[in-house]
């Protein structure tokens, strides 16, 4: 018997895919095949294929998405396994393959995925959640996406001999089953881009529990600056430190459009402690992933935050330095802790000296702070925390706090706040809300012994997660987030999401515990954030998108933002940038189908920080920092954000290019990471150095490779970017030809689809931006370009708008004819196009102004500063 609410047998199936003969897959003689050719040999008696087919009376998908799925069904399948004893974990062969390059994403961490590339079933990681095979027998790719069916999900394992393993699980041993008809989904198609995309959106029509980022609304930030106060001040966090922040981002030049307030706001405290009171003064990310939240507000130091503090004359004053002083005291307290645990655990037997300098480095921390807990600043209503949340007198606490930040900082569009998923990191503290919350004991997959050692899933483990009954989902997130939009938030991060698999046992499994917090958080979005102010984090396990996402439309591609090795390696500072910008850019294949893609913040005064910026200029997502007080490169932020706080971003989120699929960028020494991504009148192509370091999987952890940290060399050409994969770019891989102009080595180049690859060098950690623009010619012969503005990283991102005009006047018999070219720039400084002619005439927000012309078909003309036009859009028009 199938499992039960099987999707594909809970009713009659209303559409099957093509006829048998124009199927591309068949299973026979031990034998997975597509078009006749082999994928996996020895293949289980007890494996199954079964055509695609979808339920359209139950499916909510735009009739649109059906279609296309109906178009491409053909090209894909299930497959399937039964086994004789139920049970809540079952582990199955699908068959093995060698010699077949594969692409792959595996989870590293129990919250973060990454690539992997071999081409063997048995070079496959724990945890896999697709791979993605290369069959050049037939010019195509084919993809294995392990899925869930009833109460069940998958993952990809590699088994021994080339023997490819699928894991389905249920998370709870009263939960089993024994017969899975579609427990993987397989598709094949000729472009791998276009194979994601149809892929996903025939899961998003088969399982009919999540939807794709076309159906979905961004959040606005999306194409904006902001900053998030995690590395900045980690959890001592207080609102004097966040006016400050973006008092200097201001003073800098900068507008944010919108704030993070990361973990350290909320109301949390420990075990044996008062249960009314918040821990005090903590500092590192670690210490608190062992408290939970007792109510479920804000914390006792933006709750005395008094309306009006911080502005005017009087305002209190607050010293930048101060969170640098205590995250170093801190990290010395963290050190003398290390040692005082070493030398007990050595068996020394008088570890005194140590004591006594620990407490002594805690005592110099609480001088740090100010002498330990602050005094109320006078809010009349603080009592005990009511739990409710709704007692809050106006001008106390974090209402009058987003209301004075929003008045003095004009600009400031959205002021989001950090949660886990569960409150807290561990979960909500029984008995201290209104909720029914209990410490559940957590349980890690037997998958999960793959997976690197993580100081927050040893903090889980040990502390438990204080779980709020599932039933009570809806009340929880509705209980947090009414009261947060209440008092100005406008969206949240919520972070710590697959914490949920290891508190599962005791509610159905961990699909089900996931569909009725899910749940929770989707209704609550809707609600209190329209529909969409939420950024998704730590959650890039497959349950979370097949099951999380039928609101969520923004989340995090890559692991934290790491500015040196927490593991020691001096040079961690720098192959962790190219270890970051591999997890983004190969996530983003199928998380982009689903969310925008996020790659989350970075400090612009860190070492790689322009390594960093050169990415997120293409990225097509939003650009935020973390920088620390005081801690700002204004000059390099002015290449990636405009003065108002948006950014030139592009149409499009960026993917590794066709030619790097099946290679490794981290550490073969030979292949540079390359991107794709289109601007509006464009496309754009980065090349970056990542080689130095990696997953190893001996080691079970991402480390350096040091001899792998050198020049690397590569092309580039027209081809790279995948033209067709928007429909309003396919126009222009159709020109005949392209200027194409090097960010950083500031050269201009042309270049058809029939040129020699572009040749170039790439150092490490560093990069290349190659700016790709149809050409057009003009009436007059003259062959025209816009590039944008050079002084930005994403040149072509700042063209807003491009338009010919072309004019024919006959006199005495002589026609001739005129061509005017009307340009809409974004931003100040140097405009640069391609001209083999020079205009007659230059016009700059409709005043004659003089330009420069040389006869390398470069054209420029100065843009004058951002604040002295409308907008900051300057009218430029060329005259032919």
């Amino acid at each position: 018997m199938a499992p039960p609410n099987d999707p594909v047998n809970a009713i009659l199936k209303a559409f099957s895919s093509e006829k048998s003969e124009d199927q591309y897959f068949d299973l026979s003689h031990g034998k997975f095949n597509v078009k006749g050719v082999s994928l996996l040999s020895s293949v289980p008696s007890n494996v199954t294929l079964t055509p695609y087919s979808y339920i359209s009376q139950f499916s909510d998908a735009p009739q649109s998405l059906i279609q296309r799925v109906r178009a491409s069904s053909h090209k894909s399948c299930f497959l399937g396994f039964t086994q004789e004893e139920p049970s809540e974990r079952l582990v199955n062969s699908l068959g093995k393959f060698t010699n077949r390059n594969f692409l792959s994403i595996f989870r590293f961490k129990t919250w973060w995925s990454t690539m992997w590339v071999g081409n063997s079933g048995s070079d496959l990681q724990m945890e896999t959640q697709w791979v993605l095979l290369d069959v050049p027998e037939i010019k195509s790719y084919v993809v294995i996406i392990p899925i869930i069916q009833g109460s069940f999900r998958s993952a990809l394992h590699p088994g021994s001999d080339g023997h490819v393993m699928i894991c389905a699980e249920s998370g709870s041993k009263n939960v089993k089953a024994s017969n899975f008809d579609a427990i993987a989904y397989v598709h094949a198609s000729d472009n791998p881009y276009t194979l994601m995309k149809e892929a996903f959106s025939a899961l998003r029509v088969h399982l009919n529990t999540f939807r794709l980022l076309e159906e979905k609304t961004v959040p606005s930030l999306v194409d904006k600056f902001g900053w998030c106060t995690w590395d900045a001040f980690y959890l001592s966090v207080e609102p004097a430190g966040v006016w400050q922040g973006v008092k200097e981002f201001t003073e800098g030049g900068f507008s944010p459009r919108f704030i993070i307030i990361d973990d350290g706001w909320q109301s949390i405290n420990f075990d044996g402690e008062d249960p009314k009171e918040d821990a005090k003064n903590l500092v590192l990310g670690g210490t608190q992933m062992t408290a939970r939240l007792h109510r479920l507000d804000e914390g006792k130091k933006f709750r005395d935050y008094k309306g009006g503090s911080l502005l005017g004359s009087e305002a209190l004053q607050f010293d930048p330095k101060k969170p640098k002083m205590l995250i170093l005291k801190a990290i010395e307290i963290e050190h003398a802790e290390k040692d005082r645990e070493k030398a007990i655990k050595s068996g020394a037997k008088d570890v005194s000296d140590l004591e006594a300098k620990f407490e002594k480095l805690k005592e110099e921390l609480n001088e740090i702070f100010g002498g330990g807990d602050h005094e109320s600043s006078g809010n009349p209503s603080d009592g005990q925390g009511c739990g409710s949340c709704s007692c809050r007198a106006d001008n106390y606490g974090m209402k009058a706090f987003t209301r004075d930040l929003r008045s003095r900082f004009k600009g400031l569009d959205d002021i989001y706040v950090w949660h886990a998923l569960c409150g807290a990191w561990g979960g909500v503290r029984p008995g201290s809300t209104h909720l029914n919350s209990k410490i559940i004991q957590c349980k890690l997959s037997p998958g999960l012994d793959g997976a690197m050692e993580d100081l927050a899933v040893v903090k889980i483990v040990e502390g438990g997660i204080g779980l709020v009954h599932p039933d009570q989902a809806v009340d929880f997130y509705d209980s947090m987030h009414s009261y947060l939009s209440e008092v100005g938030v406008t969206g949240v991060k919520v972070d710590v999401i697959h914490s949920l698999e290891y508190v599962s046992e005791e509610y159905g499994g961990r699909v089900e515990l996931a569909k009725k917090y899910y749940k929770g958080l989707t209704d609550s979005v809707v609600k209190n954030f329209n529909g969409y102010g939420l950024i998704s984090s730590m959650q890039q396990c497959n349950d979370f998108f097949f099951l999380g996402t039928s609101q969520i439309s923004m989340g995090r591609v890559g692991d934290d933002f790491w500015f040196q090795d927490p593991n020691g390696d001096p040079m961690g500072v720098y192959w962790l940038q190219g270890v970051h910008m591999i997890h983004c850019s190969y996530n983003s294949m199928w998380m982009g189908q689903i969310i925008q893609p996020d790659w989350d913040m970075f400090q612009s005064d860190h070492l790689c920080a322009k390594f960093h910026a050169g990415s997120r200029a293409i990225c097509g997502g939003p650009v935020y920092v973390s920088d620390s007080l005081g801690g700002h490169d204004f000059e390099l932020l002015r290449k990636l954000v405009y003065p108002d706080g948006t950014i030139p971003k592009c149409q499009h989120f960026a993917l590794p290019t066709r030619d790097c699929l099946f290679k490794n960028p981290l550490f073969d020494n030979k292949t540079i990471l390359k991107i794709w991504n289109f601007n509006k009148y464009g496309g754009v192509i980065g090349a970056f150095n990542c080689q130095g370091a990696g997953w190893d999987p001996k080691e079970k952890r991402i480390k350096g490779y040091s001899h792998c940290y050198n020049p690397v060399s590569g092309s580039v050409q027209v081809s790279d970017i995948e033209w067709d994969q928007k429909k309003e770019a396919a126009h222009m891989g159709e020109a005949e030809e392209y200027v194409v102009y090097l960010n950083q080595a500031e050269e201009l180049l042309l270049a058809t689809h029939k040129s020699d690859a572009i040749p170039m060098t790439i150092q490490p950690s560093t990069f290349e931006i190659f700016s790709f623009v149809p050409v057009r010619k003009l009436c007059n012969g003259v062959k025209f370009a816009p590039v944008g503005l050079t002084n930005m990283f994403n040149s072509g991102g700042t063209i807003q708008e491009l338009e010919y005009v072309e004019d024919s006047e006959a006199a005495d018999e002589i026609t001739t004819s005129t061509t005017t070219v009307k340009i809409k720039v974004k931003g100040g400084g140097n405009l640069l196009c391609y001209s083999s002619g020079s205009p007659k005439m230059c016009y700059l927000n409709g005043a004659d102004v003089g330009f420069q012309w040389s006869a390398d078909g470069k054209l420029r003309l100065n843009i004058p500063g951002f604040e002295e036009v409308v907008g900051g859009i300057s009218d430029v028009v060329f005259l032919f």
